[in-house]
């Protein structure tokens, strides 16, 4: 039963604070203001969690591994990332979520819905913190301050990322050489180049592994140009002396070839333009194989 009706809407609500506390999205009264910068909330919990980005109280700790949050609901939604829990599936793909934002922000990627739109030049974001943040580059407005200096900032993100350099945290390592950092991108940049040398070594593998399947066939090959001239030089000598003048065609016009045998694979007889093409081939026969 919801016996308390909003004066504006009719939604009902099972309690009297919560109709009242709904009401005033209606009027847009805001009673409750913060005690540190004069913000105004309409609801005395909101401005209560406000507060402690000024004093820094984070009273909620999360139970696998101790990291605190100024919210309760925040902290829920992390430790669900411990237990790999995912309760919250988008309706259009099925991908799966720990947070109910998370999901309903994914899901507007396939709606493009952008139902925040800002107070000062109207313009729309699919998801409410990505447009209070905008509306302070119009307000000025800088509501996390620096815990160490007092320096303050518009993102919360940027404050945090701030106070690292007060306090020495580095939250970000290198799963290859376990270097540590304090920023998330320059974490990123710096694994890239871990990628990038893994990339180079592994082609400096395979061109080495290339070139010594390409040696140890051309090999083969010499060693059939080889045996195809003994031949010869047998075939010609049981001709006896009156065909001598055959055989030094014969072995003239194979040396001469030497060089035209060498890109020839000796596997199909195919004919190429260059050395590069040839152990190219030779490639194609081994994975053939």
């Amino acid at each position: 039963m919801k016996p308390y009706t909003c004066k504006y809407c009719a939604k009902s609500f099972s309690n009297l604070t919560n109709c009242k506390k709904h009401e005033r999205t209606h009027t847009g009264e805001k009673p409750y203001t913060c005690k540190h910068c004069k913000r105004s909330f309409s609801d005395s919990s909101a401005c209560k969690q406000h507060e402690r980005i000024h004093t820094g109280e984070t009273p909620y700790t999360c139970k696998h591994c101790k990291r605190s949050f100024n919210n309760s609901s925040h902290c829920k939604q992390h430790e669900l990332t411990h237990i790999g829990e995912k309760p919250y599936t988008c309706k259009h793909c099925k991908k799966s979520f720990s947070q109910l934002s998370n999901c309903r922000r994914h899901e507007r990627t396939h709606t493009g819905e952008k139902p925040y739109t800002c107070k000062h030049c109207k313009k729309s974001f699919s998801h409410s913190s990505d447009c209070k943040k905008h509306e302070r580059t119009h307000t000025g407005e800088k509501p996390y301050a620096c815990k160490h200096c007092k320096k303050s900032f518009s993102d919360s993100s940027a404050c945090k990322v701030h106070e690292r350099t007060h306090t020495g945290e580095r939250p970000y390592t290198c799963k290859h050489c376990k270097k540590a950092f304090s920023q998330l991108s320059t974490w990123k940049q710096h694994e890239r180049t871990h990628n990038k040398s893994f990339s180079q070594s592994s082609s400096c593998r395979q061109h080495e592994e290339r070139h010594a399947r390409a040696s140890s066939l051309k090999e083969k090959q010499h060693d059939q140009c080889l045996k195809s001239r003994r031949d010869l030089q047998v075939s010609a000598a049981t001709l006896g002396g009156k065909t001598s003048c055959v055989l030094s065609s014969l072995t003239e016009e194979n040396s001469s070839q030497l060089q035209v045998e060498s890109l020839t694979c000796w596997i199909c007889l195919k004919e190429y333009s260059s050395e590069a093409c040839v152990i190219q081939h030779y490639d194609e026969h081994m994975r053939l194989k």
